[in-house]
């Protein structure tokens, strides 16, 4: 096993550390991502399909399973003890809207707010692109809402490139996400 260290750009003392997850962290994991999923997605509030959605999705039990799951890799970013930021990647996921190749989804790059200006999600997101290259995929793909302005802008920075409407679909609502993918091993994509 492998540990990475960053020392964050804001705030000297702050160390964060990179590590692949283990089924320790499920119960993190769960609040973690609804904390951020809300902060993200429920700009209006909570309703019914959003609370059934967050509750299914985001479980303890969900993480286990995933992690348990040959073809998922989920790498945690800590600081002091504390999950402050995770990266989900998914092998062999394709996408049809995506560019030829061996397709992973990376299914989510969440990161607390207070750590986002720290490079958190720029290392995790590295981190992802890293093992989907080593376990042998040449597209890294995902799917951001299409209202979420701040991923869409990050994922372009990164070399991420528009291939697409795709739809997520909540308990027959449906809702506009892009399809976002990078060609790894070129920064051009």
């Amino acid at each position: 096993m492998y540990r990475q260290t960053l020392v964050a750009v804001s705030t000297p003392q702050t160390v964060i550390d990179l590590r692949p997850a283990c089924v320790a962290d499920a119960l993190c994991l769960s609040v973690l991502a609804t904390q951020v999923f809300l902060d993200n997605y429920a700009t209006q509030g909570i309703r019914p399909v959003l609370a059934r959605a967050v509750l299914g999705a985001y479980s303890q039990a969900q993480f286990v399973r995933a992690l348990g799951e040959r073809d998922t890799r989920i790498e945690v970013a800590e600081s002091r003890g504390h999950l402050v930021g995770f990266a989900q990647l998914t092998l062999g996921a394709g996408h049809p809207l995506a560019p030829d190749g061996t397709q992973a989804e990376l299914l989510r790059l969440y990161v607390q707010e207070p750590f986002t200006a720290m490079r958190v999600g720029t290392r995790l997101l590295a981190r992802a692109e890293a093992l989907a290259a080593e376990s042998g995929a040449t597209v890294l793909w995902l799917t951001p809402w299409v209202h979420n302005q701040r991923a869409l802008a990050y994922h372009a920075r990164r070399g991420y490139r528009d291939h697409g409407r795709t739809e997520f679909v909540m308990e027959g609502e449906s809702h506009e996400n892009r399809l976002l993918a990078k060609v790894l091993g070129r920064t051009d994509a």
